[in-house]
């Protein structure tokens, strides 16, 4: 332990070993249980006295000759959950990196080394290292109550560094293993249920979580008196081997398009796995752990974990929350697509009537209709049973009348954006509802004071806008206008996290946080192929950050005429930053939904969309759009901060993790600004302090 780090903030982990009489007269069986003292929420982590701990109880166990088995199992609810990310974050020395790392494989593989049969009893949620500790044992028994299993190393900058790159594609074939490794990671740490994992191969045995332990005791007995024989797939090394590096590659270009190391650091480990000895496979697995932790991009990904999991869910600058009102009904004013999403969504999660209002009854047939069917959907996935589906249904209602609404205590519109529009839709709300109800605005980008600004009662009216798909994206921003009082604000934070929505509190500035920063990234490519830029170079300027899509490809799923609405409302705001395409105006005029046309995977350039467009002719080079769009970003970025848009500048690398899908690995727009320096090019200083991409969120 000499060269560990010293971190004094590591939660440790206790682990009690038990000698437990085996049924069968089987023998003894040494129980040794992974506990670090806490409740459920406090997930077991293993850091290097953790480990160490873990380490002496197995020694201890092994050293006895009556102990015919080993098992480890975990607290209610948890097996483990992994490294100390903590640990990670403080970093030390490169010689306690390789210190902590070698700990973790010597401390495993004494299970898989042992002499006496060694089981895993994963009674709970088990991730990362825990999954690894599991992988080591020589059989896993698994509840069929644990509702999380997951390798999230790619997902975070690293990978499964102790043994999981080459235990588990010789468990289960190396195309499960790809699913697990790299698929469900890269998509947005995708977790498995516990008869997903046992289908796959991951455990021997499921049983019941009423008598979990007591099972996997007696199957283990069965299985040390040879009464139980487990018998696993032989591995196919060969063409299906090929084939799933081959997807597994294309999952990671897809995703990043070569800009994160870890996916293919985990490639290179999966297609390691199918020759080398555990020994060499674990060496090579070292070092690659060793190289990611040393790495820029750990750091990022840690940077955007902490956001995502701490500082999503406790909002800064918001009132407190016992001013909040309770909300027994809803009104939704539209129903269109987006108004009965939102629809969905409220009855859903809070169990509340809902009534949807529009211009006539063929309209409000229609949103209504959609919710049923979704419902419907949802029933037939199996995702909601018979009577959850009614009360779904009957909780959600329409009407070609606001008078619907009187006995609502939250009522948002989500109809066409145009101010004068809203403004008479909240006239029309306020005339019967209690001065108390919460009067919610969609918007995207108006102003939401100016909304409010002809009612008598301005101070219940937020800005409250989700974004599309609304069952998918997780970001709320919620506005708070000039005259906004605390019991409406707090009332729409308690809305929107029973919504289970991350909510970023913004100032009611034009198109908030997101809409804002995407506009004028936009505007930059539009720029170009307007200058004479080709479409596909402009398009693939973007392609070394690794986001999620292209910026035409995005203009796609937003829509030109969304996306033109908003470009015109920013330039009226700020004419001299935010440029409108006329040949963006030529599109939507055309009724063109993008500029592509795809054929299978592949898009091209719309020739329709190519006669529509008038370029110039002084074309730029992919670095020259990439460099005129960053920069624009990190000018537009300290404008924002200048203005008091958010309280801090981590709420806009949240909001734009979350609400624009800005890559893990990056950490957030800031610490990419700051590490390509274009931070203090263009504004003269850095965003985030010297070296920190792992400020603590809190």
């Amino acid at each position: 332990m000499s060269d560990m780090i010293d971190f004094p903030d590591e939660v440790v982990t206790s682990a009690p070993v038990r000698y437990v009489d085996l049924p069968l007269g089987a023998g003894t069986a040494a129980l040794i249980t992974i506990d670090n003292g806490f409740d459920h929420t406090k997930p077991t982590t293993l850091g290097p006295k953790s480990l160490a701990n873990i380490g002496a109880a197995i020694d201890e166990a092994l050293g006895r000759d009556d102990v015919v088995a080993v098992a480890v199992t975990g607290k209610p609810f948890i097996f483990a959950v992994g490294a100390d990310l903590k640990v990670m974050q403080a970093g030390g020395t490169p010689a306690q990196a390789k210190a902590y790392f070698a700990l973790g494989h010597d401390t495993f593989r004494k299970l898989r080394d042992a002499t006496v049969p060694t089981f895993a009893f994963v009674n709970g949620a088990v991730m990362g290292g825990g999954l690894e500790l599991a992988l080591h044992a020589h059989y896993r028994t698994m509840s069929s109550g644990v509702p999380a299993i997951a390798f999230p190393e790619v997902f975070l900058g690293l990978i499964p560094g102790w043994g999981g790159s080459q235990l588990l594609p010789n468990l289960i074939g190396a195309d499960k293993a790809v699913t697990v490794i790299v698929e469900n990671a890269m998509n947005q740490n995708r977790m498995l249920k516990a008869k997903q994992a046992f289908e796959l191969g991951i455990a021997d045995a499921m049983f019941e979580p009423a008598d979990f332990l007591e099972q996997s005791l007696a199957w283990a007995a069965s299985v040390v008196i040879g009464r139980t024989s487990v018998e696993r797939p032989e591995i196919d090394r060969g063409e299906a081997w090929d084939a799933a590096l081959t997807r597994a590659k294309g999952i990671a270009d897809m995703r990043v398009h070569g800009a994160a190391v870890a996916p293919y650091k985990a490639i290179e480990l999966i297609e390691l796995a199918r020759t080398a000895s555990y020994d060499d496979g674990i060496a090579a697995e070292r070092t690659a752990l060793f190289e990611l932790a040393m790495g820029e991009q750990l750091r990022a990904g840690l940077y955007a974990f902490d956001l995502v999991q701490r500082r999503a869910k406790r909002p800064v600058g918001v009132p407190d929350k016992s001013l909040a009102r309770e909300v027994t009904k809803v009104g939704v004013v539209g129903a269109g697509l987006m108004a009965s999403q939102l629809a969905l969504l409220f009855a859903q999660r809070l169990e509340v009537p809902v009534v949807l209002t529009d211009l006539d009854q063929q309209r409000v047939d229609k949103g209504v209709g959609y919710v049923h069917a979704e419902v419907d959907k949802l029933l037939g996935k199996g995702r909601v049973n018979q009577d959850k589906a009614n009360r779904l249904k009957a909780l959600v209602t329409g009407s070609t009348g606001k008078e619907a609404f009187a006995d609502a205590d939250f009522v948002i519109e989500a109809v066409f954006e145009e101010m004068k529009v809203k403004q008479q839709v909240f006239r029309e709300i306020e005339a019967v509802v209690s001065p108390e109800c919460v009067l919610a605005t969609n918007t995207s980008s108006l102003s939401v004071t100016e909304m409010a600004s002809r009612l008598e009662h301005p101070e219940r009216v937020v800005g409250f806008h989700f974004f599309n798909p609304v069952a998918v994206l997780p970001l709320l921003e919620i506005a708070r206008a000039d005259k906004t009082d605390d019991a409406s604000l707090a009332t729409a934070f308690a809305v929107g996290k029973t919504l289970k929505k991350s909510c970023v509190l913004v100032a009611d500035r034009p198109a908030f946080i997101v809409n804002r920063l995407l506009t004028r990234f936009l505007g930059e490519v539009t720029k170009a192929v307007d200058e004479g830029t080709p479409f596909e170079v402009a398009d693939k300027a973007l392609e070394p950050l690794g986001l999620p899509m292209s910026p035409f490809v995005l203009l796609q799923l937003v829509g030109p005429a969304v996306a033109l609405h908003v470009a015109e409302t920013m330039h009226e705001a700020f004419p001299d930053r935010f440029y409108v395409s006329e040949n963006l105006g030529r599109l939507v005029a055309a009724g063109k939904q993008g500029v592509y046309v795809w054929n299978g995977a592949t898009p091209s350039v719309d020739p329709e969309v190519a006669e529509l467009f008038t370029q110039g002719d002084t074309p730029v080079s992919e670095e020259k759009v990439r460099r005129r769009a960053l920069d624009a970003l990190a000018e537009e970025i300290r404008l924002m901060l200048d203005e008091k848009v958010v309280e801090d500048v981590r709420d806009i690398d949240l909001a734009m993790l979350l609400g624009a899908g800005w890559p893990f690995h990056l950490g957030g727009v800031t610490p990419y600004l700051d590490r390509e320096g274009v931070s203090e090019r263009v504004t003269g200083v850095r965003f985030l302090p010297a070296g920190v991409a792992s400020l603590p969120a809190g």
